[in-house]
């Protein structure tokens, strides 16, 4: 069980894994991380891309075996930390919940709302407390540099908007996706939130680039869409996503400007003295600076 900083990557991206084989991404290697949280998806895929270091990883595992529910955000976020990751961006596939968010477009949501039941979303237990600012789910400088990668792309991608996370796995009944939209929500999907949660915990920047595939079961049109035309909208999506993530990648500044790297500076409520030493030691990539190593 790892707590050993392995400073491979700056950028982390979470995805499908169908990412890797995007042109430019060159000199891979796979990393596999065991955590005291257990291990994550998938080994991570560290590599160059636009000449940055970045570490991909298949959020479902590849060939997509794991269930939404099942997932273990935590080691995936924390198997990021001991990378070195920074900045993370997610892709992540959701039903659109308005008109006006259409198939092939993206969503950058700066909210989220959490429908899901039971999921672990906190490294801090066991002994240590911290409650984060969460009122601002979303990086400002990634969501900003996304939607402007995403114009000058051509992309239709929407900056700003919530996003509904569901337990799933099955898919939102009608009278359910009619109350969300009677909500004011934007998209539906089942993964992000506690990933954005984590990252901010870890003073990870992160970004969701929500990608629609279809209207939610509330659309006239939904019992008429057929698999050709999802699977022709998941190809698109893909082709469009490792377009957005190469350029903003190459894009991306080198230092931070915004507070994520700072999210634990006032949150930690559990006197210093009174930390287990089993906690120091399990949360030492993400608290050291705060505990003196």
């Amino acid at each position: 069980m790892s707590t050993q900083l392995l400073h491979k990557a700056s950028i982390g991206i979470i995805g499908g894994s169908g990412l890797y084989s995007m042109p430019g991404f060159a000199a891979q290697e796979e990393v596999t991380i065991e955590t005291h949280f257990g291990a994550p998806s998938d080994a991570y895929i560290v590599g160059e891309l636009e000449g940055k270091t970045v570490a991909f990883l298949a959020r479902h595992g590849r060939g997509h075996r794991i269930s939404p529910s099942e997932l273990n955000f935590r080691a995936n976020i924390y198997g990021m930390k001991l990378l070195g990751v920074e900045r993370i961006l997610s892709l992540s596939a959701v039903g659109s919940l308005k008109e006006e968010h259409r198939p092939t477009d993206f969503v950058i949501p700066d909210q989220f709302f959490d429908r899901t039941r039971g999921r672990v979303s906190t490294f801090f237990s066991g002994g240590v407390v911290a409650h984060i600012s969460f009122a601002d789910p979303i990086c400002p400088q990634l969501a900003a540099e996304v939607a402007r990668v995403s114009g000058s792309l051509g992309v239709n991608a929407k900056k700003g908007g919530v996003y509904l996370c569901m337990e799933g796995p099955a898919f939102s009944t009608r009278a359910e996706s009619n109350v969300y939209r009677s909500w004011g929500m934007d998209v539906i999907g089942m993964t992000n939130l506690q990933e954005a949660k984590l990252a901010r915990e870890a003073e990870i920047c992160y970004v969701t680039i929500a990608m629609v595939t279809d209207y939610d079961c509330w659309h006239e049109g939904h019992d008429a869409v057929t698999v050709d035309e999802i699977v022709r909208v998941l190809h698109q999506n893909a082709g469009n996503a490792c377009k957005v993530v190469r350029e903003t990648v190459a894009a991306m500044p080198a230092e931070r400007t915004c507070k994520c790297g700072s999210a634990l500076r006032h949150a930690i409520l559990t006197d210093r003295a009174s930390i287990p030493s089993e906690a120091r030691e399990r949360l030492r990539p993400i608290l050291g600076k705060y505990l003196g190593g």
